[in-house]
């Protein structure tokens, strides 16, 4: 069973992590993303094996690392938004279920008037918190699951590898129909995992992004950015 853990406390054990120097599989360093080397993250040489020590010195369990990854979804998003800013420039952006905070950061580094960076897990916030710090821009956090929620208070939602299981695809449509309807601009990354129907979303670009993530067999993964609405 997963100990409940606030942000506060895991912003703390990030910054520890961050502050002790060290190298090896199991630690944290502040690197260029693959696909978006404009942005810097701090993530893990080998996330199993690093979640695996925190867990040992928790004594219990915690939540899976995925902030600790670079996702293909995220990447071609966070890619997407840089080499078009104007999508973004003076606009109230959300990014949901933000992991690394790193399409947040692309967002904010594009010229977005506000940028909240929303997600479950408090270690993914905390972790967006000091991504956004090393890369010298502002992400407000925000926690809790939003999908049962009202329309949120941005312009344009963004969101990197959500279709990933067909409880989640089917939740996840319903909420961005829903808010598209009420007049916030949808944007997504997929990595192509086969939950998201075909042709339920318009497809805007394109991208072979190199893939960081654990337990995926190719080095490279072709990853679209659609529209919804």
């Amino acid at each position: 069973m997963l100990a409940p853990v606030r942000t506060g406390a895991a912003l703390t054990e990030l910054e520890n992590e961050i502050g002790v120097p060290g190298a090896g599989m199991d630690r944290l360093r502040l690197m260029p993303t693959p696909f978006v080397p404009e942005v810097r993250l701090h993530l893990a040489e080998d996330a199993i094996v690093w979640w695996a020590r925190m867990e040992a010195s928790a004594g219990n369990a915690l939540p899976a690392p995925y902030w600790a990854s670079a996702w293909a979804g995220g990447q071609a998003l966070a890619r997407h938004l840089l080499d078009h800013p104007e999508l973004v420039a003076g606009r109230r952006v959300l990014d949901l279920a933000t992991g690394s905070g790193l399409v947040a950061i692309a967002a904010a580094l594009a010229g977005a008037e506000r940028v909240e960076a929303n997600d479950i897990d408090p270690y993914a916030l905390a972790a967006a918190t000091v991504n956004a710090r090393a890369n010298g821009v502002t992400v407000v956090t925000s926690s809790g699951d939003l999908l049962d929620a009202p329309r949120p208070a941005a312009d344009l939602l963004v969101a990197g590898d959500v279709f990933y299981t067909p409880a989640m695809t089917a939740r996840m449509l319903a909420f961005l129909d829903r808010i598209s309807a009420a007049g916030v601009e949808v944007l997504v990354g997929d990595p192509g995992r086969g939950e998201l129907p075909p042709h339920r979303l318009s497809v805007v670009a394109s991208y072979s992004v190199p893939t960081t993530e654990p337990f995926v067999d190719s080095p490279v993964r072709r990853v679209q950015v659609l529209r919804g609405g």
